[in-house]
């Protein structure tokens, strides 16, 4: 009864959101209030009865309701309870829901809290968010409805995949989306202000808290994702540049440029049009992404292999909004004129390149990712592009955008002296020097690759904490500065944190496979293993080979280890449990492989220095959103707008 309940709450959505995004379109063309008004109301509805769908779906997983047929290709009986919920967006169906019950949150959130905006503008941001709704409530009940029953029931459900069965995986997709379709609100704001032909900085203000909300969750969704291939695939990497990460990465990137252009937006009226081009295009490759996963035209270890006819339909989706958008872009060029003039050498001009060299990393990662798609196709030709590739083409971008980023942030708006901006990096660009010719005087026979990312992550961390104390002098003035001037010194350090620990682990990571036999100890770098024992174990729907790993420095017991080969019967799968030693500085790995014919163990170990230090700084960049998203300044100017009662000026004032 809750399933079909929730089957027909999907559909109820399906018509409010039609509702919502004709009425109030119509209703701003005419300029008639009564008919903007409805937009509101069927907001929240369309999110009531979306979560009403969802939750019975969720229900469904919870109770092993396996006469879903959702439920009994993706869960079993005696799945742990965690892995039951997150089995609910596990699958293609299930994940679709959830994709469409945030797009429907953020309308609703949007509805509450955008008292403030024009109400013509306000009514055409929710009809565009609506339309975007439609076309994938359509998709869902044209052809992946999650409620299809079944007509005998089995007894038992297949499990769901046992690579997804870990927390990390359970988090990472809602994260993940909740930056996907965050985005979605970026592009309605554009769509909306072509609409009117009217892109100002007031448009900018409000645009710019969506945007880093959806960046704030994509950074942690990333994240998440990378920290689970890390530890669970077995393979000691945090990225391979396979095309599902490459389809959460690029709209990432272009999230951060729209971050930063819409700051110009804002201050100088300048970049109307590349901000604009830029939230179509950051959504535009969220839907390239949900493509990619969901068409089974590139093969992943976490795509959703499907039919093309889904993907035809995700294709025209795509097609229509990006295309249609970009079609009003250009029809409305006229209506985004630059008044602000600024110098080369200024913080608009820091901004421009900044946004040069984040759009263009996107492209290289997209053209790496399709290429070998189009050479098939266009030339019959079987190309794989892997990660020497994207190594090569995407560093030296991040390379010049690291290095200009502590002296693009100091120099002033409008016209600025890059050598007084240099002056004050002096003593930051000499400690970087030193603690590269540190590294370089440590290592032996390596590469100058972790130098050099130790010099830029270097320099750029202290070039946030010198810039943050340049705002003030004084440590009393500095606790009294905006939590925005906090939060774009953390989230830069952050960045810089990232640099360095992916150039220190790529450089001085340690490998070793070998055979290892029961009780004899062998030596890792500077640690001594011992293969104590392996035996045969079972879990709550898995079984289990599990190995005891000793290890010892200096004859100090460290760590006692237990990496895992298991085997889910259900799914008739294998999985690989890493063991890992964490440490500040380094994670010890040890993957167990399958018993040799001389009675020993394939064993692999890896040192892996600074990986925590990845998504340290990953965590600190979404921290730094988080503190610029709840800025005071916010707050005070959503209560100004709301009290200006009929205007059409929002006086929203965004974080710096």
């Amino acid at each position: 009864m809750i399933t079909e309940l929730g089957h027909f709450a999907l559909i109820l959505a399906f018509m409010v959101a039609i509702v919502q995004m004709v009425v109030p379109l119509i209703g701003a063309h005419k300029r008639w209030p009564g008919w903007m008004a409805v937009a509101e109301p069927a907001a929240q509805a369309q999110f009531f009865f979306t979560a009403f769908a969802f939750g019975a779906l969720v229900w469904a997983f919870v109770t092993s309701d396996f006469s879903l047929r959702l439920v009994m290709l993706n869960s079993h009986s005696a799945k742990p309870m965690l892995y039951k919920i997150s089995g609910t967006w596990g699958n293609h169906e299930g994940s679709m829901l959830l994709w469409v019950l945030i797009v429907a949150l953020f309308g609703a959130v949007a509805s509450v809290f955008g008292g403030g905006l024009p109400q013509t503008l306000k009514a055409r941001v929710l009809a565009v968010q609506a339309a975007i709704g439609v076309a994938f409530f359509a998709f869902i009940l044209f052809t992946s409805n999650p409620f299809l029953r079944l007509a005998v029931p089995p007894f038992d459900g297949q499990d769901l995949n046992p690579l997804l069965q870990d927390p990390g995986l359970a988090f990472h997709p809602p994260f993940l989306y909740l930056g996907y379709v965050g985005l979605s609100m970026a592009f309605s704001f554009a769509v909306a202000a072509l609409i009117e032909g009217r892109v100002d900085a007031a448009w900018a203000r409000w645009v710019r808290p969506w945007t880093l909300a959806a960046w704030i969750f994509l950074t942690i969704g990333i994240a998440l994702g990378s920290w689970w291939a890390y530890y669970e695939l077995g393979w000691g990497g945090f990225w391979f540049w396979d095309p599902v990460e490459n389809a959460s990465f690029m709209p990432w990137l272009l999230a951060a440029a729209l971050l930063h252009s819409a700051i110009v937006v804002e201050k100088r009226e300048s970049l109307k049009s590349w901000t604009i081009l830029l939230a179509i295009l950051a959504f535009g490759f969220s839907l390239v992404g949900t493509f990619i996963v969901r068409s089974g035209l590139l093969t992943s270890v976490h795509a959703f292999a499907n039919d093309a006819e889904r993907g035809i339909f995700i294709l025209f989706i795509l097609a229509f909004f990006t295309g249609g958008a970009l079609t009003l872009f250009a029809a409305r060029a006229q209506a985004m004129q630059a008044r602000g003039v600024f110098g080369l050498v200024s913080r608009e001009g820091a901004l421009v390149a900044n946004n040069i060299l984040l759009a263009v990393g996107c492209f290289v990662v997209f053209f790496g990712t399709l290429w070998p798609i189009v050479a098939e196709m266009a030339f019959g030709r079987k190309l794989s592009v892997g990660p020497p590739f994207f190594n090569a083409a995407f560093t030296p971008f991040m390379v010049l955008l690291g290095a200009i980023l502590p002296i693009g942030s100091m120099l002033p708006w409008k016209r600025g002296n890059l050598g007084r901006t240099i002056k004050k990096l002096r003593y930051v660009f000499v400690l970087a020097v030193a603690l590269a010719v540190l590294a370089w005087a440590m290592q032996s026979g390596r590469s100058a690759l972790g130098p050099v990312g130790l010099f830029l992550g270097s320099w750029v961390v202290f070039g946030a904490l010198v810039d943050l104390w340049g705002r003030t002098g004084s440590i009393g003035r500095l606790m009294r500065l905006p939590r925005a001037d906090w939060g774009k010194a953390t989230a830069h350090a952050g960045l810089g944190v990232t640099i360095f620990a992916i150039a220190g682990l790529t450089a001085w990571d340690v490998e070793d496979i070998r055979v290892a036999q029961i009780g004899e100890p062998f030596t890792v770098g500077q640690y001594e293993l011992t293969l104590d024992g392996v035996e045969n174990t079972r879990g709550p729907n898995y079984f289990t080979t599990m190995a005891t790993i000793t290890v010892t420095q200096d004859e100090r017991e460290l760590a006692v280890m237990h990496p895992e080969k298991r085997n889910y019967p259900v799914a008739k799968m294998p999985t690989t449990e890493a063991a890992i030693d964490y440490r500040l500085l380094r994670d010890l790995y040890v993957v167990i492989g399958d018993q040799q014919a001389g009675g020993g163990w394939t064993v692999r170990t890896y040192i892996k220095p600074l990986a925590n230090w990845i998504w340290g700084g990953c965590l600190l960049m979404a921290l730094g959103g988080f503190l610029s998203l709840s800025d005071r300044r916010f707050r005070v100017a959503a209560g100004a707008a709301k009290g200006q009662g009929g205007s059409n000026e929002p006086a929203g004032v965004a974080a710096q």
